[in-house]
């Protein structure tokens, strides 16, 4: 059977993304891909949950295999969640196909180029 694996998502304020990267690892993932980007909100939005909505962002993204989601997602909310002062949101999405990852070759008898 071929290895599951899910996308971890977490966009947080700039200036945060090892922090999340390291909390991260401690539940098992092995890397990350961080990218630059800026957010935009609804000024009712900012008042209804009483926060400064910080324009310039960053989004981790960490593939990981399914197992360890879930301990991914609480280990970066704890660390870096909404009440931290990255105010990070994270979340995951399924991945139905993987290429490139020397483990996944060798579980499915493919060569690695």
């Amino acid at each position: 059977m071929e290895k599951q694996f899910e996308a971890v998502f977490c966009v947080i304020n700039a200036g945060f993304s090892d922090t999340v990267t390291f909390a991260a690892r401690k539940a098992g993932a092995a890397g990350a891909t961080i990218l630059k980007g800026h957010g935009t909100t609804r000024t009712e939005a900012e008042a209804a949950f009483n926060l400064t909505i910080q324009p310039e962002k960053e989004v981790v993204i960490i593939l990981v295999p399914k197992e360890i989601k879930d301990d991914v997602l609480k280990q970066i909310y704890a660390t870096a969640g909404l009440e931290s002062e990255s105010h990070g949101i994270a979340f995951s999405v399924p991945v139905t196909k993987v290429v490139g990852l020397e483990d996944f070759a060798e579980e499915t008898g493919e060569k690695a180029e």
